[in-house]
């Protein structure tokens, strides 16, 4: 069998599609496995070795019409039995429909981001009374057959001196356990402030004697800064990173404290220890799945659930305090 995936982005939304290759792999060993990917996501890509090949989607790096058309020619070269629409837009079932492959799989039109895209597939599944979005992707796993077995992330860690160079960063030993903090969110309403942030790094170090790097990304230096700022020498800003280097620093992290974004999900997925901070989004859905994590939510009475632009002057996230988080951690911690 040859399988195509379409999950174009976003970095949260990638790693938790991971399980469905990962239990097409396990039930179909001998298939091959190739992903679609927008360029900006690639590199996580390459850290999954069951993946066979990442073919990306250039929009930033060359012309709309060129990146289309040279995607197009790379697609019908698979000579794929089947393709995957994992995302739910209209672009994305173009994708798959482009791909020439006779089976396009997606979800059924009440579950789709954009139901217009349900007129590109040839197989609709309805992921009712799955929760948590792995659950709802790995459905379409088990439309192809695949058993849904445990959920499986398989990501390598790469080797990387990112880990040791946090901790001299941070003034600690090549052991030292650090905190990191993630301020940054793609929303602007997922964003817890970032003073808060600089508060717990403060209170965890007075008590725990715990550190804090701070983890930023495009256009969010000033607000990692801010977070430094306010946290009285407890925490210190994480150099500029790789999502490679992302990885390798969060597998060695004590705990990853984040909003709703790709950083906490790639924690999650390494087995890192994590306290979410939920506003717009269910933690049910998009949230940290052991249940030894720890998420502070103001899901419930949220005024715009699951909207990415906020109509209220007050956004919910804010209503959360820094006492609630300090309290999650120590309690994921043990503390």
């Amino acid at each position: 069998m040859r399988l195509l995936i379409v999950r174009l982005s976003s970095l949260g939304d990638i790693i938790h599609t991971l399980p469905v290759a990962a239990a097409v792999r396990g039930t179909f060993p001998e298939a091959r496995i190739d992903w679609v990917v927008d360029e900006r996501y690639r590199d996580i890509l390459d850290l999954v070795p069951l993946i066979d090949r990442r073919i990306v989607l250039r929009r930033r790096s060359g012309s709309t019409v060129g990146a289309f058309w040279s995607l197009v020619r790379e697609l019908r070269q698979g000579r794929y039995d089947v393709a995957m629409d994992v995302q739910g837009l209209v672009k994305s079932a173009v994708v798959a429909r482009l791909s020439g492959a006779p089976r396009i799989i997606g979800f059924s039109t009440a579950h789709l981001r954009e139901p217009p895209a349900a007129v590109f597939y040839t197989e609709k599944q309805d992921p009712t009374g799955a929760r948590h979005v792995v659950d709802r992707n790995l459905s379409l796993a088990v439309a192809l057959g695949a058993r849904q077995a445990r959920w499986e992330f398989p990501i390598d860690v790469a080797r990387s001196d990112a880990p040791a160079r946090v901790r001299h960063t941070l003034g600690l030993g090549s052991t030292g356990r650090f905190v990191i903090l993630n301020p940054g969110a793609n929303w602007p309403n997922k964003r817890w402030p970032p003073d808060r942030f600089g508060v717990v790094a403060n209170v965890l170090h007075r008590r725990h004697a715990l550190r804090s790097a701070v983890l930023w990304g495009p256009a969010e230096e000033a607000m990692a800064r801010a977070v430094v700022e306010s946290s009285e020498g407890a925490a210190a800003m994480m150099p500029e990173t790789t999502v490679r280097e992302v990885v390798a620093v969060a597998h060695a992290a004590a705990l990853v404290v984040s909003g709703d974004t790709g950083p906490l999900h790639i924690a999650a997925a390494l087995g890192t220890p994590v306290v979410g901070i939920y506003g717009p989004t269910d933690p049910a859905r998009n949230g940290p799945w052991s249940t030894a994590d720890v998420v502070v939510s103001r899901y419930d009475s949220c005024g715009c659930p699951f909207r990415r632009s906020c109509h209220r002057r007050d956004w919910c996230v804010a209503d959360i305090m820094p006492d609630e988080v300090v309290t999650a951690v120590e309690r994921r911690l043990g503390c």
